[in-house]
């Protein structure tokens, strides 16, 4: 079997359930995002020790099962877990309480890894707002949209531990009312 269809130079694809739809479609947009943010932590995980790697591994995992939720929202075998929503505000709680985090805005990339996670935290982010207009159009799974919200949280602490590993950790000079304001318009 190919792996080329054909059906894209239609500018169609299938979802899991068999359904021809439009690659502008907003379910596909949705599912290119986290595909993306995917690869992103897969790109974090380079750099990652063995336990945030096995971390971001099953976070990768989870994210599989939101897609299959996506694209075949019937199957009942793709609802998310609240468990696994639970398992992430544990870890981090865990890992905010590990380190004295700065409260003040960050410029991101004080490291490498840091970089690497906040770009992974951003597309979290747009993958959020692309999940909320799906389940405006078609309905979602309100678990994996809240999953998909600490996911943003969890990339975030991580991303600022990495920083504090490597003495990193606010951007001085930076007025707070200008970060309330830019932070607002995100």
């Amino acid at each position: 079997m190919s792996i080329y269809t054909k059906a894209g130079d239609r500018g169609t694809t299938s979802l899991m359930n068999g359904m021809s739809v439009s690659k502008s479609d907003d379910r596909i947009e949705l599912l290119g995002t986290i595909d993306e943010l995917s690869s992103h932590i897969g790109l974090a995980k380079v750099l990652a020790d063995n336990t945030l790697k096995e971390q971001l591994s099953h976070i990768q995992k989870n994210l599989i099962q939101i897609m299959a939720g996506i694209a075949d929202p019937r199957c009942l075998d793709y609802r998310f877990s609240a468990d696994e929503t639970v398992a992430l505000e544990q870890e981090i709680d865990r890992i905010e309480n590990s380190f004295p985090r700065a409260k003040e805005f960050i410029l991101y990339g004080g490291c490498e890894q840091s970089a690497r996670l906040d770009v992974a935290r951003a597309v979290t982010r747009r993958a959020e707002r692309r999940f909320r207009k799906v389940e405006q159009n078609y309905g979602a799974d309100a678990k994996a949209i809240q999953y998909i919200n600490r996911l943003s949280d969890y990339l975030y602490m991580c991303a600022r531990y990495s920083d504090y590993r490597v003495g990193h950790e606010k951007a001085d000079g930076i007025q707070d009312h200008v970060v309330r304001n830019i932070m607002r318009e995100l």
